[in-house]
């Protein structure tokens, strides 16, 4: 079981100081959250994409290779990569260069994006957003598979004999989620591949998530990538702790009020009943997210939003001292006591490089420079002491 944290980088009002973090403020903030989420001992970092204010991450490869160089362990992901507005040409090299740079500490969560005007912006129809979600997925899997595509589609140009460069580490993958809000497509669309499937679990009853996620475990087991036990999934969550419940709700009242995304809705305290919001106790937060277990099944990869809405720096990790040291060691102890045999690991490179090689060394391709195989149309890599010596600094 995987926890850690994700980050929609939103640049909002604090409703208590008055203060508007700048940009440059943000960005320090966020690197100095996600190194000291590996301090207090969590597992994952997640950071959203966004290409309009109040966000600030735009190229959430470049800040997730910066923090992959200031840490060790913390596994490096997105929440969400854009999988509709980007070229999955640009995808697929942008984190295959990553998953280098983190020596495999990454995988990727692939969303179709929800903010109309961003569409355009990138000569996109945002009426067409699943079928080029569905097609741009399937060229970036070809992609991080074949040395060389040949691929023609509906929204963007034909490729032919073309290869992603680099080649994805030990030739294997990163690992993929399919993120979703909503619909049953994008769970499907993780089935088919056998990927995993992550909900957002935050602005709906329980009940909403069930569904989607029911949907997913039974077409994975469907398409036959194993038993529904073994299928992925991940699920996001809310929480804010303090030392007991009041605290938890006089703190975080004025921010949950004025919220971009709740405020002036529901009151807090209806929004907890109906949703998965924990605010409260350390104790009430593990009870509260012990019911996911309950509501979902066994499930492999939790993360927490603590740093939106205004939340100044030093709340945030007084946040993440809170969630690392009290509530995060009691929910592994409690998850992995009630896990049920046959149920599937989290996703980690080294596991999928295991799976694929065994006891053997992973592939490792190197371009073959003394080959006109990129030219006459076969691969331009091969394994072989002729390409190692193309490239003795290799």
């Amino acid at each position: 079981m995987q926890f850690g944290i994700m980050s929609v980088s939103d640049i909002t009002r604090d409703p208590v100081t008055g203060y508007t973090p700048s940009e440059a403020e943000r960005i320090d903030a966020v690197t100095r959250i996600a190194v000291h989420a590996e301090e207090v001992g969590l597992d994952v970092f997640a950071i959203g994409e966004h290409h309009n204010p109040p966000f600030f991450s735009s190229s959430p490869t470049t800040l997730l290779a910066h923090i992959a160089a200031l840490t060790e362990r913390l596994i490096l992901t997105t929440s969400t990569t854009l999988i509709t507005t980007n070229d999955p040409v640009r995808i697929a090299e942008e984190y295959a260069m990553l998953q280098h740079l983190s020596k495999g500490r990454m995988d990727l969560m692939l969303g179709r994006g929800n903010t109309a005007p961003v569409y355009p912006w990138f000569g996109q129809d945002i009426r067409q957003g699943l079928p080029l979600a569905l097609e741009n997925y399937n060229l970036l899997h070809r992609l991080w598979r074949e040395d060389v595509v040949d691929w023609e589609g509906n929204f963007r140009g034909p490729l032919q004999g073309f290869t992603s460069t680099p080649r994805p580490l030990d030739d294997v993958p990163p690992f993929v989620w399919h993120g979703s809000i909503r619909t049953p497509e994008i769970a499907e669309q993780a089935a088919y591949y056998g990927n995993g499937y992550f909900a957002n679990n935050i602005f709906w009853p329980k009940e909403h998530y069930q569904r989607l996620i029911d949907f997913y475990r039974r077409r994975f087991e469907a398409h036959g990538h194993g038993t529904q036990k073994e299928a992925i999934v991940g699920l996001g969550g809310q929480a804010f702790i303090a030392k007991n419940s009041q605290d938890a709700h006089d703190q975080f009242r004025p921010y949950f009020n004025e919220a971009p995304v709740y405020g002036n809705g529901p009151k807090m305290e209806d929004f907890e009943e109906m949703t998965p919001l924990s605010v409260g106790s350390p104790q009430e937060v593990i009870d509260k997210t012990l019911t996911f277990r309950d509501a979902f099944g066994d499930y492999q990869r939790q993360l927490f939003l603590v740093d939106h809405a205004g939340l100044p720096l030093k709340t945030v990790l007084e946040q993440l001292d809170l969630l690392g040291g009290e509530v995060v060691p009691v929910l592994r102890k409690e998850l992995d006591a009630k896990r049920e045999p046959g149920t599937a690991e989290a996703p980690t490179h080294a596991a999928r490089v295991t799976a694929k090689y065994g006891d053997e060394e992973p592939r490792q391709p190197r371009p073959n420079a003394n080959r006109g195989d990129n030219v006459t149309g076969g691969s331009p890599y091969q394994d072989s002491e002729q390409s190692v010596a193309a490239y003795p600094s290799m």
